[in-house]
């Protein structure tokens, strides 16, 4: 789950990171009243939940009202579109007006997970304002990275020895910043804590002039007050509603709606269908211990996306039984108008009762013995 930089903002403040001077605005009056309370210039920055924004127009210095109020006009209801959000960008709902500062440097400072190393890996650089990924492919010297034993965490020594790499004077000031982060981090199962650019002002302070947090779907059940937070207007309609029946559910931009249980099997299952000479329209994977309603939901999103041509539900019978899956995909389908192919091929735990039931229910479902003929009938349906 993601949340706004006004939302990281609060979060940060609560744990003594600073933030510029700011206030939130829904309309262009609230913008003005916004710009005039803080004092003119402003910084107006567009409320959406995809990098690249400064880039696409979505942060814009100004230093009137009138700027204020034909900068406001121009973004708010507006798709903003970045490198991020795809063709159709994403809608601008709120503006952060924030107060300029003075800046002497610019650097980056992130946390994340390690995959390779099991554990927390925090990020520095003193190229700030720029996207980690560039950086990384076109400066990976000017990256420092501090591994973090979880048992113990961030160490004295490791905050100073990233302080050091920056060049900064106040170690001590950064050290804190730095362990305020990584309690953000770990507090609030996120996994992703990102300051970029952190800016160090002809004042020798620090600011977080920007701020994002992703949290870990799995943890939000600890932290009701991030759940709250969600914003339903910057997520996909159809990754809405698989959010509500715990459904991971991506949308992408084929044309075979795919549903499977388990990740690696829906990998798995897209590269069959390239190989296939088709595209996936979607990631779902209903995982392991699915019932029939999620089963039926998910299939009733599959159907509701109207670039699916062929619907190919491949699904490999442990936890969840191929009974189960045949069950809610009949339910669905009797609730549901079906003017497309539906291609299913089942394996494992009660396969042969669930083929039965699929066969037997009367609806027109295309059944694959393996996923070699499954293959097959996709070349031949698309």
């Amino acid at each position: 789950m993601k949340v706004h930089e006004y939302q990281a903002k609060g979060i940060f403040s609560k744990f003594g990171i600073p933030v510029p001077p700011s206030r939130l605005a829904t309309s262009i009056e609230d913008a003005k009243d916004a710009a005039a309370d803080l004092g003119l210039p402003v910084v107006v920055k567009a409320q959406i939940q995809a990098g690249g924004r400064g880039k696409s127009g979505g942060v814009k210095w100004v230093n009137s009202l009138e700027e204020v109020e034909i900068v406001a006009q121009r973004l708010l209801g507006k798709p903003l579109i970045t490198h991020q959000t795809g063709t159709q960008g994403k809608i601008v709902q709120k503006l952060l007006i924030e107060k300029p500062l003075e800046i002497k440097q610019e650097i980056y400072v992130g946390l994340t997970i390690d995959r390779g190393k099991d554990c927390p890996v925090m990020m520095v650089s003193p190229a700030g304002g720029m996207e980690i990924e560039e950086l990384a492919r076109e400066r990976p010297e000017l990256i420092f990275k501090e591994f973090i034993n979880p048992l113990f965490g961030l160490l004295p020594y490791q905050a100073r020895n990233l302080g050091f790499k920056l060049g900064v004077k106040n170690i001590r000031e950064v050290s804190k910043l730095f362990f305020a982060l990584y309690k953000i981090f770990i507090q609030y199962d996120c996994s992703l804590a990102e300051i970029n650019p952190l800016v160090l002002t002809e004042d020798e302070e620090f600011s977080a002039l920007d701020a994002k947090l992703n949290f870990d779907d799995n943890g939000l059940y600890r932290h009701p007050e991030i759940k709250e937070m969600l914003d339903p207007e910057q997520l996909d309609p159809l990754e809405y509603e698989a959010l509500k029946y715990r459904l991971n559910y991506v949308r992408l931009d084929g044309d075979v709606g795919i549903m499977v249980n388990g990740a690696g099997l829906a990998m798995a299952t897209m590269d069959v269908i390239k190989l296939a000479g088709a595209r996936p329209a979607n990631f779902l994977d209903v995982g392991g211990g699915a019932n029939v309603e999620m089963i039926s939901r998910g299939f009733e999103i599959l159907l509701s996306d109207k670039n699916v041509k062929l619907v190919f539900i491949n699904i490999f019978g442990g936890i969840l039984r191929c009974d189960t899956l045949a069950q809610g995909v009949i339910e669905a389908a009797k609730q549901v108008k079906i003017d497309i192919p539906i291609l299913i091929r089942l394996e494992g735990t009660n396969v042969e009762q669930g083929r039965k039931m699929l066969n037997e229910s009367g609806l027109n479902f295309l059944v694959a013995k393996d996923i070699y003929e499954a293959a097959r009938k996709i070349t031949d349906m698309t």
